[in-house]
């Protein structure tokens, strides 16, 4: 029960391994803030979290707005005090080829999978020093660790995050704030029906592989204990994160066998 009655902020917790996060710090009596712009279903996600903790403030708002972040951001700490677990989990993924997303695109991927998590981070960081403790973390992906047909902005994106928060962790070790980057594989979510296409517009399909990954509980307790034991990174998934060991040991093999790989 390391969280209970802490100040724990999670983005993207309206769905998906958000949402199971913002369950599992609930049922340890969390004093829990939970973001997302969906603002309907964050609520109701707040209303279950209460039935197991005192305390679930739902702030929506839009991660692509760094105006809106900052200011959300700045607000929430002058209300809360010192956050003790941040989570930056919010996120979109992709499904279009390189040459064909725009470079708006690409930047609004960027500014919501990665540049968000750095401006909550930066917001949160003042409070954490000054209290001498304090855990962050980051939601990557196995594309964090590799590249990947139709994602190049999305694996940017998460290689960029895999970079900042590695640097961070030892910049803060001396200070008693531990930060622990999970890269998860194929998880049972929502993630492929909202990425977007080069259009702009939604994919609105759910991936077969997605289909049938882990169940997103199992991974929000695996994240959970990755954070509470300060790891400093953790692979979450199934079969699928072979791939990360072969490209590590093996990566002429990696690369004749990624390319076999269907997208979607």
């Amino acid at each position: 029960m390391l969280f209970k009655d802490k100040v724990c902020w999670v983005t993207g917790a309206s769905s998906g391994i958000g949402e199971a996060l913002a369950y599992r710090l609930a049922r340890e009596g969390a004093q829990l803030i939970i973001s997302s712009n969906q603002p309907v279903e964050l609520e109701q996600v707040a209303s279950r979290c209460l039935k197991h903790t005192s305390f679930c403030n739902a702030i929506a708002f839009d991660l692509n707005n760094p105006d809106e972040v900052s200011r959300v951001a700045k607000e929430t700490v002058e209300k809360f005090g010192p956050i003790y677990l941040l989570i930056n989990n919010g996120g979109i993924s992709q499904r279009a080829l390189a040459h064909e997303t725009p470079l708006e695109l690409d930047r609004k991927i960027m500014e919501i999978d990665f540049f968000s998590y750095i401006i909550l981070t930066k917001a949160v960081l003042p409070g954490m020093l000054s209290a001498g403790e304090g855990f962050i973390a980051a939601t990557s992906s196995i594309s964090g660790k590799f590249g990947f047909p139709l994602r190049s902005a999305y694996a940017a994106a998460k290689h960029a995050i895999q970079g900042y928060f590695e640097t961070l962790r030892l910049e803060l070790q001396p200070h008693n704030i531990s930060v622990t980057i999970a890269y998860p594989g194929r998880v049972r979510t929502n993630i492929s029906l909202s990425a977007i296409e080069k259009d702009g517009k939604a994919y609105g399909k759910m991936d077969p592989g997605q289909a049938t990954g882990i169940p997103v509980e199992r991974c929000a307790e695996e994240y959970i204990r990755a954070i509470k034991k300060r790891k400093p990174e953790k692979l979450i998934g199934g079969k699928e994160l072979l791939m990360v060991h072969i490209k590590r040991l093996f990566p002429s093999l990696f690369f004749r066998v990624i390319k076999n790989v269907k997208p979607t």
